[in-house]
């Protein structure tokens, strides 16, 4: 089995310059894939990642976009395209977090954190999907997370968000099955990461999971990386959970 199974394929990562989304973009490039280094504003971090990128024998292009504004994301898939050529693989993994009472959740806050989950895959998902279509191959990967499926208190916002986000994915999943493209999401739980202030403090939980630890942002990687091989292309429309049994459904 080739080491690059990847090799020819280039990649978006949004939010790839930091936690999840920099593990993930590494190793997609691990696999020989082409990386699109989106970050919104964090420039520094986003060049950190593509020297990572680049010293893994792979090829990266940083963009600062924000994925809510679809003028930008329309800028950002033509340099890819440019430099590389269409994108095949897709994977939404930018967020905003934070903890709010509802009662007090303004909603400018509420509208910002379910315009990135939603707004964001979708204007990210229109613009790639026409050269996955052409070429009759593609992934689209996405990450929502464990709250919504157990809930929590005091992330109303971020819950609804990733809730649709979910059914975005499916809805993709069977309208672009027949194309050669999958769309699958991705559930993390707690994992071991930088947080900003602004996310506020991890959800306090009664009892740790049947895996009693956070994840590695390298085990979430590794499932990013099993869903954009090759190899997978019967397997869509699915909720891969990868959270030590946190969530083990009904």
């Amino acid at each position: 089995m080739s080491n690059t199974p990847l090799a020819g394929k280039t990649a978006l990562v949004t939010g790839a310059s930091r936690n999840i989304g920099r593990a993930i973009a590494l190793r997609l490039a691990s696999a020989g894939a082409n990386i699109v280094v989106n970050t919104l504003q964090d420039r520094a971090a986003a060049e950190r990642v593509a020297a990572e990128i680049e010293a893994l024998g792979a090829r990266s292009l940083i963009q600062v976009a924000d994925i809510v504004d679809r003028a930008a994301v329309d800028r950002m898939v033509r340099n890819a395209s440019t430099a590389f050529g269409a994108i095949d693989i897709l994977v939404c993994n930018a967020s905003s977090r934070g903890q709010i009472d509802f009662l007090d959740l303004d909603h400018a806050v509420w509208r910002r954190v379910i315009d990135i989950s939603l707004d964001g895959t979708f204007h990210c998902a229109q613009a790639t999907l026409p050269g996955m279509i052409a070429k009759g191959w593609g992934r689209i990967i996405t990450l929502d997370g464990i709250s919504w499926h157990t809930g929590f208190k005091r992330r109303a916002h971020n819950l609804t968000g990733k809730s649709g986000l979910t059914g975005l994915t499916r809805a993709l999943a069977v309208e672009f099955g027949d194309r050669g493209i999958t769309a699958n999401v991705i559930a993390p739980g707690a994992v071991a990461t930088t947080r900003p202030a602004s996310a506020g403090a991890l959800p306090v939980r009664v009892s740790l999971p049947p895996v009693p630890r956070e994840a590695h942002v390298d085990e979430i990687a590794s499932a990013a990386l099993f869903l954009a091989h090759p190899d997978q292309a019967y397997l869509t429309g699915q909720i891969i959970h990868v959270n030590g049994g946190a969530y083990l459904g009904m």
